[in-house]
């Protein structure tokens, strides 16, 4: 067994742990927001075993490997990085609620499906290549991060225009969305996320056509993965926009940008998650 895997399943238990108590602190009607010591640093060690973890099974010399599990791995990796950082600047307890099992479930899939041949392996030939790649990772990942904090904005924008019924006991569903920040407070943060990941992602294309053009002469290969990736580059671009000069918010925000994720999602994650499991070959 290699050490990647062991790492995923520490990883696995540590978040498993975290999540039971801060479960457990909602239950018992604790402030998720005053952060024990202990668990910030039990939440900082896992982030760095997590970290490792990805780092071997993803880079071995000059190649890279991924598959759509350790992909997710990152992803939420990086996630945890932000919010861990967001949490001593406001209050972000409540996402930790839905972070910790998530967070959970993905380093287990990580441990139970690890790279292998049948996972896509990239040869890092050059350094352009490499900044394109790393920037194209922590891209999607910012912009997937953006998607996930736009649905938890959703539910609760959804919660909070319903009727509510204050002589009634409050349900689970009702107590996990009263944790969670304040909406004014997600939508500054989602759009810092969708911020650095338009950035991210400009220097992904432009480093890409120039890749390209050292490769096979194209400027932009003719293929779906470049087509749905600048159709989410423009539908961010508008969206940054439209925030800027007509101050866009609220539900045109969330929509735009679940909708940017879904197109960028179809150049990526879907297609490579249909090859790898049911073809059983590279994207």
């Amino acid at each position: 067994m290699s050490y990647d895997i062991v790492l995923h399943y520490l990883a696995a238990v540590v978040y498993l742990g975290l999540g039971i108590s801060i479960w457990f602190a909602l239950l018992n009607n604790k402030d998720l927001n005053k952060r024990p010591l202990i668990m910030s640093a039990f939440l900082l060690f896992v982030i760095i075993i997590q970290g490792i973890a990805i780092h071997i099974g993803m880079l071995s010399g000059d190649q890279l490997h991924l598959n759509w599990t350790l992909g997710l791995s990152f992803t939420l990796w990086l996630g945890l990085m932000v919010y861990w950082v967001e949490s001593y600047r406001g209050k972000m307890g409540g996402f930790f609620l839905l972070l910790f099992p998530i967070a959970f479930i993905i380093c287990l899939l990580a441990a139970l499906i690890p790279t292998s041949e049948a996972s896509t392996i990239i040869f890092l030939n050059t350094q352009l290549f490499m900044v394109h790649l790393v920037t194209s990772l922590f891209a999607y990942s910012l912009i997937a991060l953006g998607a996930l904090q736009a649905l938890i904005m959703t539910s609760l924008d959804n919660y909070l225009h319903r009727p509510q019924h204050f002589s009634q006991k409050p349900n689970l569903l009702s107590r996990v969305l009263d944790a969670q920040p304040p909406l004014l407070v997600q939508e500054r943060l989602l759009f810092r996320l969708i911020w650095v990941g338009f950035i991210l992602l400009s220097i992904s294309i432009i480093t890409g056509m120039f890749v390209s053009m050292g490769l096979s002469g194209e400027l932009l290969p003719n293929d779906h993965k470049t087509f749905f990736t600048l159709i989410s580059w423009t539908i961010f671009g508008i969206l940054l926009l439209g925030r800027s000069i007509w101050g866009w918010r609220g539900r045109i925000a969330l929509r735009w940008t679940l909708l940017g994720f879904a197109l960028l999602m179809l150049a990526y994650t879907g297609t490579r998650l249909i090859f790898e499991e049911i073809l059983h070959r590279g994207a």
